[in-house]
């Protein structure tokens, strides 16, 4: 005998429109093209078969086995992801780790992964833009020559101080605890970001005359040397790319209305600050 909320469900599936995954799929490859991803990545579909109907995507920054379980409850076959699950190939399929289990699980359940990572982190509107877009910075038009935007450089609507600007970025991030050089003197207004890992782009940062470099993750030694050319501001990977979800529900929505889609609930951020 079916529940009440299987039931219901069946409802929804007869009242909509079906939508292929390979729907969903075009739609975010058309905002993110796969040729913008490094050389080194691996981005698009993960697991799965595009043929199936959508009966539901969860969006998330990281897929691990508590997002497949999320995803079976809440009777979603699609799940998106920025990271992707897969970054190399797999030389067995067992449960010898969790990405392994992760795989079995979502296979077992018929669920498909698809991943969008440095592609939309290069993507015009991207990452980098979604992160301009919570500090309320406008993205310089002419700031980006090359097709991929690995960095994009944007204006706060006002000037302010250095401890002010940290407490900003902090406030609507969700940040504890930022790593920083010393307090820039002058006013930060221009500011170069970069999510995830983006050090390697600190000092293309100062060549455009950045006041001031957000990025998720730095390597010690390279905080050093830039006292009073630049503000850095460290805020941790998972929270410079917890909004990228949002990027990819705005895609389905406009290109696939259709699709019941849902920004994850689980925290999937292994680090932890005490």
């Amino acid at each position: 005998m079916l529940s009440l909320r299987k039931k219901l469900y069946l409802c929804n599936l007869k009242a909509t429109k079906s939508v292929k995954i390979k729907q969903v799929l075009s739609a975010l490859e058309q905002f993110a093209p796969l040729p913008l991803q490094e050389s080194w990545d691996n981005a698009g579909l993960q697991i799965g078969l595009t043929e199936a109907e959508v009966s539901g995507a969860l969006l998330c920054l990281d897929v691990t086995e508590k997002i497949v379980d999320e995803a079976i409850a809440k009777g979603c076959n699609l799940v998106v992801s920025h990271h992707p699950l897969l970054f190399r190939g797999l030389k067995q399929v067992s449960d010898a780790n969790d990405v392994q289990r992760t795989v079995r699980k979502a296979i077992k359940h018929e669920i498909c992964v698809i991943s969008m990572h440095t592609n939309m982190d290069n993507a015009r509107g991207g990452v980098n833009f979604k992160i301009a877009e919570k500090l309320g910075a406008v993205v310089h038009g002419d700031s980006i020559a090359e097709e991929k935007q690995s960095m994009v450089l944007a204006e706060l609507p006002e000037s302010m101080q250095a401890q002010a600007f940290i407490s900003l970025v902090k406030e609507r991030f969700g940040v504890k605890c930022a790593l920083c050089n010393e307090l820039l003197k002058r006013p930060v207004r221009k500011v170069a970001i970069c999510g995830g890992a983006g050090d390697f782009m600190l000092d293309e940062a100062v060549a455009q005359g950045a006041d001031a470099f957000i990025t998720g993750e730095m390597h010690y030694h390279v905080f050093f040397g830039h006292e009073q050319e630049i503000q850095i501001c460290v805020i941790g990977h998972y929270e410079s790319e917890q909004f990228t979800s949002e990027i990819f529900q705005e895609i389905i929505q406009k290109e696939c209305p259709e699709v019941r889609c849902m920004i994850a609930e689980t925290i999937t951020n292994p680090i932890n600050c005490f």
